[in-house]
């Protein structure tokens, strides 16, 4: 399964599905910002695969300004081939996806935009119990919530209802930036220690990515 293919995604997924030998079965998308999602259709096309989105972030593949704030018609990222795959799916709150032999756990988790979701492995044999938590949770901060659709007080909603409950020792991959895990966030992020304390919007630190 392929995550989030962003701008200029298509070389490098295409280099490693040659070096491992992979076959794709299927694009998930944490959510629907051109930053995640500027190469699903070709890499759905070239892999006959379907795209995987909450349905309240599927426009946002046929019309990336609006889910920016942006104008039609003003530069975004070069030139992109904007649009819908042929096969798109809608996945909702507590939907399990079984691909490659893995299941996948959605969880909705609406602040950074409106459908934004995680998807949660959980552990197996000696591997971690792993979360792919999109822009939800960064090493040390969350996603921004300045873009529409944005909302602090859904993002700390989602924080305390999808991380929280989480073991300490589930690696976190976010959609930007180092790895991480739960523990460390639940010790050192400030937004996660204010949603622990039980703060609301209004206490939330100023700062997002």
């Amino acid at each position: 399964m392929i995550i989030d293919p962003g701008h200029q995604a298509a070389p490098g997924v295409e280099e490693a599905i040659r070096k491992h030998r992979l076959k794709p079965v299927a694009v998930v998308l944490t959510h629907g910002h051109i930053d995640h999602v500027a190469s699903v259709v070709p890499v759905c096309g070239a892999h006959d695969v379907p795209a995987w989105i909450h349905p309240e972030d599927r426009y946002m593949m046929s019309d990336p300004e609006k889910a920016l704030g942006r104008s039609i018609g003003m530069p975004l990222m070069g030139e992109l081939t904007v649009g819908e795959p042929d096969d798109v799916r809608e996945m909702t709150d507590g939907a399990t996806l079984e691909l490659a032999g893995l299941e996948l756990s959605v969880a909705h988790a609406p602040g950074h935009t409106k459908g934004s979701v995680t998807f949660a492995l959980p552990e197996a044999a000696d591997i971690p119990p792993v979360l792919f938590s999109g822009d939800l949770l960064f090493a040390g901060s969350i996603g921004r919530t300045d873009l529409p659709g944005g909302d602090m007080a859904e993002m700390l909603d989602s924080l305390a209802r999808v991380c929280l409950p989480l073991d300490d020792s589930t690696v976190v991959l976010s959609g930007h930036g180092p790895q991480t895990t739960i523990g460390r966030e639940r010790a050192t992020n400030p937004y996660l220690r204010q949603v622990a304390a039980g703060l609301g919007s209004a206490d939330a630190p100023r700062r997002g990515m």
